[in-house]
């Protein structure tokens, strides 16, 4: 067990956004000692469950997919593969720590949505999509025409979706990747190739599927939204955030810890009842393997219960409250406290995406795709610089009240545009990458203060969006990449055969 390892990369995560936060709520936005104390203990223990929860994902849950993976491969029964693979996809998704926070953020601005159900709506747009890029990957269908008839399909249905779900729909497909989903279904996209009969296979068919299931939660909310409109239960359902803590102090946390044990066991229970039943149906595996798999599934139980209680204890509190007084001053006073509140955007952008392990394992994978052309610092600053400009807009959002799709309409037209000249390659990666950027501290805390700017500046759900921005950018960033690499590749190849 790394558990080393785990905990430098949660750290390297969450640290720097405790920093900026102690800066602002120690000096130009105060709010107070109580909260503040609040929110190191609330990161603390965010540290500490996220650590605890992803040992438990290497040494239980991702074994599992494997192991679901490789016997679906031997079995060559693809209606078999398809089916458990939407059983799969639909309670790891359940599972996902960032969808659990996600849905609780949601339903303090609606209180009309059901977090439960909008949770199984998306965790079943996830198994659905998961079945569809299988499929894709099986039938070898070209990737980049399913995501434009796809992603056509979103933008038409949105039509017909309230506005104000617009950006819950596009941020649950960032959300849902997060570190319990994306193992499992890279595990599945693997098993699911070597069954391939072509061992000269295209690498770019060994990326995409985590582009495509991203899809699927969109799909699912933007349905659940139209139905909920349809019925009437979204009229008049706004609410102005309520305080995520009910007592003040270190208290907080105690009160919370029954609430989200509860939840945490909801999450990982149909793993284990999924893992018993593949143990005496497909697995077959040996005690001792069973027996180190179940101490995974204990060790993310108790990371998923600190998890959710440090975030929701004080973390978010904290998060939501700087962003109510920055978004109060710049909506009363304009000026200065709007510049400021747009560039603690733009650094809380840079900051996350760089902070995120995720995206350094994605630099370093695009640097050796790419034989070293490719620069994983150039990759950084490509990246960092979109998650900024994200962050950014959805503060400039939450002053100027204007819609989510007037981002997302040019940004995805622009992503499947660059399609065109982009590497096959590079746009699977790239859209596999979308949620890589949205990882738990954009779930977490920089919702939450966009919620808080939001509702200061008068306009609660115009935060969501911001997960979906983030998630934008990778789209945009990788594959103009890929088009610089292969102009220097072509450009090499020229002056190679003029020196001949």
């Amino acid at each position: 067990m790394n558990v080393i390892s785990k905990f430098k990369e949660t750290v390297t995560s969450v640290l720097p956004v405790m920093a900026i936060v102690l800066v602002l709520g120690l000096t130009l936005a105060p709010i107070g000692s109580a909260l503040i104390i609040q929110f190191i203990a609330g990161g603390v223990l965010l540290i500490a469950g996220l650590t605890i929860f992803l040992v438990g994902v290497d040494i239980g849950i991702q074994p599992i997919g494997e192991r679901i993976g490789a016997a679906l491969t031997s079995k060559r029964n693809l209606f078999l593969l398809l089916s458990i693979s939407f059983v799969i996809g639909f309670f790891v998704t359940v599972a996902e720590p960032d969808i659990q926070v996600f849905g609780d953020q949601i339903h303090s601005i609606f209180n009309a949505v059901n977090k439960m159900n909008l949770v199984y709506m998306i965790a079943s747009g996830v198994g659905l999509f998961i079945m569809i890029g299988l499929l894709r990957t099986v039938l070898k269908l070209p990737l980049k025409i399913l995501l434009v008839f796809f992603y056509i399909l979103l933008f038409v249905l949105s039509y017909f979706s309230p506005s104000s779900f617009w950006g819950i729909a596009f941020d649950s497909g960032g959300a849902t990747t997060g570190p319990m989903t994306v193992p499992f279904i890279l595990a599945l996209g693997v098993g699911v190739h070597s069954v391939r009969s072509s061992g000269k296979d295209d690498d770019s068919d060994t990326f995409g599927l985590t582009g495509v299931t991203s899809i699927g939660p969109i799909l699912a909310v933007m349905i659940y939204g139209i139905v909920l409109s349809s019925n009437g239960t979204l009229n008049g359902a706004e609410t102005a955030a309520e305080s995520a803590a009910a007592e003040s102090g270190l208290g907080i946390f105690l009160h919370l810890i029954p609430h989200y044990a509860y939840e945490a066991a909801l999450s990982i229970a149909p793993l284990a009842v999924m893992l018993v039943v593949f143990q005496f149906t497909l697995l077959k595996l040996p005690p001792r393997q069973i027996i180190r798999m179940a101490v995974g599934l204990v060790w993310s139980y108790v990371g998923l219960l600190v998890f959710l209680t440090g975030v929701n204890g004080g973390f978010m509190s904290a998060g939501r409250e700087l962003g109510i007084i920055l978004g109060g001053k710049a909506a009363g006073s304009g000026g200065v406290w709007s510049v400021l509140l747009i560039c603690t955007g733009l650094l809380l952008g840079a900051v996350v995406v760089c902070a995120e392990p995720a995206v350094w394992v994605l630099t370093d994978q695009v640097e050796a795709l790419s034989g070293g052309t490719i620069k994983r610092k150039l990759m950084l600053v490509f990246l960092a610089a979109g998650a900024a400009v994200a962050i950014g807009l959805t503060m400039l959002r939450a002053l100027g009240g204007f819609s989510i799709m007037r981002i997302l309409i040019p940004g995805y037209a622009l992503a499947l545009l660059l399609m065109i000249w982009s590497p096959k390659l590079f746009t699977a990666i790239a859209f596999d990458s979308g949620g890589v950027a949205s990882g738990p501290i954009t779930s977490t805390f920089v919702l939450s203060f966009t919620l808080g700017a939001s509702q200061a500046c008068g306009g609660s759900s115009d935060a969501f969006g911001v997960i979906a921005l983030v998630a934008m950018t990778p789209l945009i960033a990788i594959q103009l990449l890929g088009i610089l690499y292969n102009r220097k590749k072509n450009r090499d190849r020229l002056t190679e055969k003029e020196g001949k």
